[in-house]
């Protein structure tokens, strides 16, 4: 693995684990406007006597009554609008999932607007209310204290506020637009195909025959290791598992790909020592399951197939018929199309990674192309294969792929999608002038093979 890819990986990680949860931003803030609203009175009695003329013109100048006032109301109206904003969020949440896929209810929940509005209207309450303790009447041992400074910072964050609510507004508006959504899947989804290009975590093993020769064969006695509990699996630290293999002279086998359903007790990996030469091999699986990360629900992290899977149940949601939006499925599928366009137009993964001295340590579970098209494609083909216009798409999607394509296996399998459209739709109900129409896209679609080769 570079070290480019190894760094953009982590930085991955990292960002999913805090955009996926709504509380650590908000939290984050409450804390920092908490001090500040220590700090910033502690300033205001140290300078306030030395302001000079042209700054004090400008900060507070009211008295203790004034700024509880003042105070009282920032608080009262920003914990107010930090409601309106998640009960917002709770409709646009409920929207999405019933017109898009329930899968996309994390990308909300992920969204870094949602997350800076909550965390400015949570952080200014939590100021306000912290500067409002400082507010002091004169008495016998001391004179009344105004924070002129903290009250000022409160006005300033309340109209940052008041902006903020505004484009919060928009932004909301936009991303109820299944056309935004899709374009977010999208760029996450290729952003996913990205970082996995960039993950070597040893020396790759090509997809050749040569590459294939080199890859040890399974032996009899090799060690199935369980899963440690259910969920999907979202991710796995290969560099760790090479690293592991080597110091432990094993080759580990990957049994699941990234995405797929785990149970608890079934197998998840297994491995075999090389030699017969003697090693502390005490602890091997623990080490080998802390390698997986599994989750109740997939992740864009490592999971290039949860994008194409997206955005394929936007397309079934659209050719529903409670919904009847075979446009939405259309679009949708050009989408779809330049995702296995990337896929197509990548190497193939690599068949194993070897350590340092060239032994081969870990045999992954990597991605079919063949089944990666099967998501994208199947069941709008199932469901649309009654519309002209998905079917006609679904053509499209084909021949876009196949100029892409740079891997004979990776034609066949567009070849394969090409004869079962067209038997499917030659089950459907179209009239003669469609029937051609279609004859004519699957002939495209063959040029665009014969173009390639």
């Amino acid at each position: 693995m570079t070290r480019q890819g190894a760094v953009r990986r982590r930085l991955a990680s990292a960002r999913e684990a805090v955009a996926s949860r709504l509380w650590p931003v908000p939290l984050a803030a409450v804390v920092l406007a908490v001090i500040l609203g220590i700090a910033l009175p502690l300033v205001d009695r140290a300078v306030d006597d030395d302001l000079p003329a042209s700054v004090a013109n400008l900060v507070f100048s009211g008295g203790v009554d004034a700024a509880r006032a003042v105070l009282s109301a920032i608080a009262g109206s920003l914990i107010t609008a930090a409601s309106l904003t998640f009960s917002l969020t709770v409709v646009t949440l409920q929207l999405a999932s019933s017109q898009a896929s329930p899968r996309l209810l994390r990308m909300f929940s992920s969204d870094g607007m949602v997350h800076a509005t909550l965390a400015l209207f949570l952080g200014t309450f939590a100021y306000a209310l912290t500067v409002l303790r400082t507010v002091e009447d004169a008495t016998d041992d001391a004179d009344k204290f105004v924070p002129r400074l903290a009250v000022t910072a409160a006005s300033l964050l309340t109209l940052a506020s008041v902006v903020v609510l505004t484009f919060f507004l928009a932004h909301l508006a936009r991303q109820l637009r299944v056309e935004t959504m899709m374009r977010d899947v999208h760029r996450e989804a290729s952003r996913t195909i990205t970082l996995q290009a960039d993950d070597e975590p040893g020396i790759a093993v090509p997809a050749s025959a040569a590459g294939a020769a080199s890859i040890p064969a399974r032996p009899a006695d090799a060690r199935r290791v369980m899963a440690p509990a259910s969920g999907f699996l979202t991710g796995v630290d290969r560099a760790e598992l090479v690293r592991l293999a080597a110091e432990a002279d094993i080759v580990v086998r990957e049994l699941r790909t990234i995405g797929s359903a785990v149970v608890e007790g079934t197998p998840l990996v297994e491995w075999w020592p090389v030699s017969d030469a003697s090693a502390d091999r005490d602890g091997i699986d623990e080490r080998v399951t802390a390698a997986f990360a599994a989750a109740y629900e997939r992740t864009a992290n490592q999971d290039v197939g949860f994008g194409l899977r997206q955005l394929a149940d936007i397309a079934a949601k659209a050719l529903s018929p409670g919904v009847n939006d075979p446009t939405t499925a259309v679009h949708a599928l050009g989408h779809i199309a330049s995702l296995l366009g990337d896929l197509a137009d990548g190497e193939r993964p690599a068949l194993g990674y070897a350590d340092e001295r060239g032994v081969v340590r870990l045999i992954p579970a990597a991605d079919d192309f063949g089944a990666l098209v099967e998501i994208g494609v199947q069941q709008v083909r199932r469901y649309g294969a009654g519309d002209p216009d998905v079917v006609r798409r679904l053509f499209g999607v084909i021949e876009d792929v196949a100029w892409r394509v740079r891997h004979p296996e990776h034609r066949a399998v567009l070849r394969s999608q090409l004869e079962r459209l067209e038997r499917s739709v030659a089950d459907a109900d179209y009239d003669e002038h469609e029937r051609a129409r279609f004859a004519r896209d699957a002939e495209s679609a063959r040029m665009a093979f014969e173009a390639t080769l």
